[in-house]
């Protein structure tokens, strides 16, 4: 081989190399430019869910009795004239979570839409659609995104710590309706991969109810000590974790109706 093509092809190897380091680099400052957006994105679209939550809460009065009993009022009404899709109200002790719930005519809007039907990646707190909220329903299921602000269900990861777990007062969950205000007991809590059985509303027997009550229990990663029956209405909460691809699941029964 003559020097000429020697260096000829020495020089190929380094344009080639430089077009490679090039193309690399490119997809460095690309991969920066989508990654800084999509932070910024969240954080102004969790600064807006703020502004939001804040405005409503005046519709949501707190008050304890002179026996030490928290009594909350909601005025519904007002509610649903800023967004018809209003359903309830849930509260879990020792968490950020603290939210008036939705419910869309799908499991998909408000996973990027917020309470004022505004497109929002970090969403908002709402109820699976299947679910009726007539008192009729076996296992009632709400979804959050799990918000590195503590946002939304961001907390809901707490309820797998054990020093969350070991107190008791943690451990129940404030649900309100326009028909009654509930109080749940959890029961179970765990990570598990995405699936559909521990979000399932409807079940075709008393055998089937009874068989996935079992199921979710033994589940567990804690042991609550609390009995659950086929006889027991089941209230679910379901986060992404941090990662997203796993599920953050909470499940508690109904223990009182007010």
């Amino acid at each position: 081989m003559s020097e000429k093509r020697v260096k000829r092809k020495i020089k190929l190897k380094i344009n080639v190399k430089k077009i490679v380091n090039l193309i690399l680099t490119l997809i460095c400052i690309v991969g920066i430019i989508y990654s800084g957006y999509h932070i910024f994105e969240w954080y102004k679209n969790t600064q807006e869910n703020k502004k939001i939550k804040n405005n409503i809460e005046k519709n949501i009065k707190h008050k304890v009795d002179d026996n030490g009993k928290e009594e909350i009022n909601i005025d519904f009404k007002a509610l649903k004239e800023q967004n018809p899709d209003t359903v309830g109200y849930i509260k879990v002790n020792n968490t950020n979570i603290d939210y008036i719930v939705v419910r869309g005519t799908n499991n998909s809007y408000y996973l990027k839409h917020n309470f004022n039907k505004e497109w929002n990646i970090a969403g908002w707190v709402f109820a699976d659609y299947h679910n009726k909220l007539d008192e009729t329903d076996y296992n009632i299921v709400v979804y959050g995104h799990d918000t590195k602000d503590g946002s939304m269900f961001g907390t809901l990861k707490n309820t797998q710590e054990r020093d969350w777990q070991d107190n008791k007062e943690n451990r129940i969950i404030t649900f309100v309706t326009e028909m009654h205000k509930y109080k749940y007991q959890i029961f179970s809590t765990y990570i598990i991969e995405p699936e559909e059985y521990y979000i399932n509303t409807q079940f075709n027997s008393t055998e089937d109810f009874d068989k996935f009550v079992k199921t979710i229990n033994e589940r567990s990663e804690y042991n609550y000590n609390l009995d659950v029956t086929k006889d027991d209405k089941i209230l679910t909460l379901s986060s992404c974790t941090p990662s997203g691809k796993k599920r953050v699941v909470v499940h508690s029964k109904l223990i009182e109706t007010d």
